[in-house]
């Protein structure tokens, strides 16, 4: 059964986030403290964490650097601050996916299903292995390789690259983009991808201003660099 490790201090909302997650088909572990929700992570290894990021013991945002040193179990941030700059922070920490409260339970429930349906299915069985520049993306092994070496990429961060990548030279819209990537897209939210696509060019060592890989066209969104053969 699918696992799913809600870290939220108010209680009356994991609660009821509990009791929807589960009549959903899902297993669920709760904790109430972050120090505390590491340890049951660690122990467990569940599928997906609920992460809110005001938390005692530890901050959700340092929680989610030590769940992502080691491992990139898929991670929706949670919470009540509506600033952009702490969403955002969060997205680039690696989270897959955020809410801010207050929001619907069934919301909630949609962005796990949405989430782990990247995760299990993610891509095409029949799609075939992508190869640009030096890059090296593999959708049935779910792999990038860049000259050879594996990059470690998000569920979320992979998706985008490869909607990009199968088409170089067209321009995707951030909308667009966030529903290749989670299968559904929210106005307000595309913001989101401008910390995925920041995270992506980090870890292939790209230049925004001399992009080898992922060019912005500005006001319109995002293109995978088309080479001239």
């Amino acid at each position: 059964m699918t696992t799913i490790l809600i870290i939220e201090d108010e209680q009356e909302l994991s609660n009821i986030l509990e009791a929807y997650l589960k009549r959903s088909g899902y297993d669920v572990i709760l904790a109430d403290r972050g120090d505390r929700g590491l340890d049951l992570w660690q122990k467990h290894h569940p599928d997906l964490v609920l992460l809110d990021l005001n938390l005692p013991g530890m901050d959700g945002i340092d929680l989610a650097r030590k769940i992502r040193q080691t491992d990139d179990t898929p991670i929706i941030m949670v919470t009540a601050r509506v600033d952009e700059v702490d969403r955002l922070l969060g997205l680039e920490l690696g989270a897959d996916d955020y809410i801010t409260k207050p929001f619907s339970p069934r919301e909630v429930v949609a962005r796990v299903k949405a989430v782990l349906r990247r995760v299990e299915k993610s891509l095409p069985a029949a799609a075939d292995v992508i190869r640009a520049a030096d890059l090296e993306i593999d959708p049935e092994a779910y792999t990038v390789l860049q000259s050879g070496q594996s990059i470690d990429l998000t569920p979320t961060e992979f998706a985008i690259l490869l909607t990009m990548a199968q088409s170089p030279g067209r321009v995707f819209s951030r909308l667009q983009l966030l529903e290749a990537a989670q299968g559904f897209a929210y106005e307000g939210y595309e913001r989101s991808i401008d910390a995925h696509i920041k995270n992506l060019r980090a870890k292939l060592g790209d230049d925004s201003k001399n992009p080898h890989y992922i060019e912005t066209a500005f006001g319109l969104g995002y293109r995978f660099r088309k080479v001239s053969e």
